[in-house]
């Protein structure tokens, strides 16, 4: 028996907010969207390389305010890759922890995206 990498399903309230947020700041790349019709809430799936999600706009899908764990193998280039990025919202930065680094970011849905980079070692 294999599993597989889980794919988190985060909950949005705009479409245009999740992909200035999700496509143009964090530079996902936009995999698909799905409507069950005309007028229905969207679900989406976004990949930044190895890692993915869905953003739904459907209720019951997933609760605003989750946090997404994220391992990172080089937390200060995605920091400096951010920052580079044109962005009103949100300004990054990495912190020391004792384990290693993280970087965490709030989507406009009140979502947690926390990067993290663990020290060697540890």
């Amino acid at each position: 028996m294999h599993l597989s990498a889980a794919i988190p399903v985060l909950r949005i309230f705009s479409v245009e907010k999740a992909k200035e947020f999700y496509l143009d700041f964090l530079g996902f790349t936009l995999d698909w969207e799905h409507r069950f019709g005309k007028d229905f809430p969207l679900y989406m799936q976004v990949r930044r390389s190895g890692l993915t999600l869905h953003l739904s706009e459907h209720h019951g899908d997933a609760t605003p305010g989750s946090t997404v764990f994220v391992p990172v193998d080089d937390i200060d280039a995605l920091c400096r890759d951010l920052q580079s990025r044109p962005y009103t919202y949100a300004k990054p930065a990495v912190e020391a922890v004792d384990w290693g680094k993280q970087m965490q970011l709030t989507d406009p849905f009140a979502n947690r995206l926390r990067f993290c980079e663990q020290r060697s070692g540890g």
